[in-house]
């Protein structure tokens, strides 16, 4: 019979692999709460992981929400809401355009210690799934195979009408014949919806194709903001908090309620809680144990380990 432990490792901070740019300022982890994670990590057997921009953000990917580095921190932008999206067709041509010039860029990010960490822990046994509100697809880069995209991912298009997916490398080869002259068009500051801001008459002259089986929208399939979370996931996320011993969240507010409402099952199961982000959250409340530092200062101090009993 297999059993997993834990042993907190006394590591310098990893700073080889974040990118403080987009990180909010943050007090370090304290020996007393890399104590209490290690603790909750050894009791919890089956772990569920929930993962937000918190870690992303160490990878170059900024998020909306951080205080002085998000989006709404810095701009006035808003993202684009999904009403919007459907109804206009000069809002899909934005989007594609922005979009078409970040992705070289958006498309190359990588992961960076808690990724990789959290692939470690999966394949030593002790997480049993990760659900995550990124987009990045960075866990899967890591290695992580149990992933459950809850807002989807960027990677991959789909049309609104037929439902027909294409992969997101593909769709830009597309772009890229149609719009030959705007692909040297070097990337600014990206987004963490995936794109750039780029001239109005970059916009005009931007050629979107539509779906080539039915001629229907072409739309990342991501869900956007104003959007519904697909059924069979919400179900699919639902069983797996109920299969689950223990929720780790990292790196999320759990401000969207698609979010917020695993924290509300795993406490209605009396699921034990552990949270790891810079600044409150909504599920603080629900938490066994809360800890406002940086994902990637801590993650790495905690070491599975399997053995055989």
């Amino acid at each position: 019979m297999k059993y997993y432990s834990a042993r907190c490792l006394r590591l310098p901070l990893v700073r080889n692999f974040c990118v403080v740019d987009f990180v909010p300022k943050y007090a370090p982890a304290k020996e007393n709460d890399i104590k209490r994670l290690c603790e909750f990590v050894t009791d919890v057997s089956k772990l569920l992981v929930v993962t937000g921009a918190g870690i992303s953000t160490e990878s170059g990917i900024p998020d909306y929400r951080s205080e002085g580095v998000g989006l709404y921190a810095r701009s006035n932008s808003r993202p684009v809401q999904y009403q919007d999206f459907v109804k206009y067709s000069e809002v899909r041509k934005r989007y594609w355009a922005r979009n078409f010039v970040a992705w070289p860029r958006f498309s190359v990010f990588q992961p960076n210690i808690c990724h990789l960490t959290l692939s470690q822990w999966e394949d030593n046994g002790k997480v049993r799934g990760i659900v995550t509100q990124n987009v990045d697809r960075l866990h899967q880069k890591a290695g992580s195979k149990r992933v459950i995209e809850l807002h989807g991912s960027g990677y991959e298009v789909g049309c609104l009408t037929c439902k027909n997916v294409i992969s997101r490398h593909d769709f830009q080869n597309i772009l890229e014949g149609l719009n030959p002259t705007l692909k040297s068009v070097a990337a600014a500051s990206i987004r963490p919806d995936g794109d750039v801001d780029i001239s109005q008459e970059q916009i005009q002259n931007f050629n979107l194709p539509q779906c080539e089986l039915c001629g229907g929208v072409l739309k990342p399939n991501i869900v956007f903001f104003g959007d519904n979370v697909p059924q069979e996931r919400v179900n699919a996320v639902k069983r797996e908090v109920k299969l689950s011993d223990g929720l780790l969240v990292l790196g999320s507010s759990l401000s969207v309620f698609s979010s917020y409402r695993i924290i509300l099952q795993a406490a209605e199961e009396k699921k034990p809680i552990a949270i790891v982000n810079i600044g409150p959250t909504r599920g603080d409340s629900h938490a066994a144990i809360k800890i406002s530092t940086k994902c990637g200062d801590i993650l790495p101090s905690i070491n599975i380990i399997q053995a055989e009993r």
